[in-house]
């Protein structure tokens, strides 16, 4: 049984994912001991045989008083010499609609989540009460609650109706994804309306990012309840028209 609300309501996890895991792997997540009294805390997770898998931050209360792992890593990008694959998009540029989502214990959300939020409570790790139909009931709200990992589901299922992605075919990664609530939690069987914003454009030696913060609001209210910021790293190299089309660009 679930016993402190604050983090449903107000918690905030933001990571910067350095190396891949596939299924089958081992990994180890480890959370710095706070201070009596603190409410920011740093984390990270490695691998069985010590390869980091990311680095990040986490807290309660108010998200914008700590040095949160994605806005500080946003503040120090430079801007991007030359896109190829996502030269077609802006900083500032919104998505093309306003999405539509909720999320139901058997609802399907997409090709990309081959399962339902009632599959991932047979096997989460860190079951709550407050997760399930029954349960919820007896929570706080009086309702049952999405856990923080399906959020990004609940965010990424109709994300192509943004079309703030790149040029294609290419192969994407999420490099980095920070998820915030506001005024939470986020509730099974709710409307909710999203909004994106590309806010930031980078890219590396093998790689170009599209930086992408998510609001969340709950419907019919309006009240913005989340917020997501996901950085959606394409591979330069699977993109197969990437070295001709540099060239045409001056960019090689």
């Amino acid at each position: 049984m679930c016993s402190d609300r604050t983090w449903f309501e107000t918690g905030c996890i933001s990571a910067h994912y350095q190396n891949m895991v596939v299924e089958g792997e081992s990994v180890r997540a480890f959370v710095d001991l706070p201070a009596p009294g603190a409410t920011f805390v740093r984390l990270r997770a490695e691998k069985a045989d010590g390869t980091p898998v990311l680095t990040g931050t986490a807290s309660v209360g108010d998200a914008g008083q700590h040095p949160h792992e994605l806005p500080q890593r946003i503040a120090k990008l430079r801007p991007p010499q030359g896109l190829v694959v996502n030269r077609d998009l802006r900083v500032g540029q919104r998505g093309a609609v306003v999405e539509k989502i909720r999320m139901g214990f058997d609802q399907h959300m997409g090709d990309h989540y081959p399962f339902t939020l009632a599959d991932k409570l047979k096997v989460i790790t860190e079951p709550c009460d407050w997760y399930t139909a029954e349960g919820g009931q007896r929570s706080p709200w009086g309702r049952a609650i999405i856990p923080t990992e399906m959020i990004s589901v609940l965010l990424g299922a109709t994300s192509a109706e943004a079309q703030l992605g790149g040029r294609k075919p290419a192969v994407g990664l999420f490099a980095g994804q920070e998820i915030r609530l506001i005024k939470g939690p986020l509730f099974v069987d709710q409307d909710y309306e999203l909004e994106r914003e590309i806010i930031a454009l980078s890219e590396s030696a093998r790689t170009e990012s599209v930086w992408v913060r998510t609001q969340v609001y709950e419907m019919p209210s309006r009240t913005l309840v989340a917020e997501m910021i996901l950085n959606g790293a394409t591979m330069k190299a699977s993109y197969p028209h990437y070295e001709a089309e540099a060239k045409e660009l001056g960019l090689a």
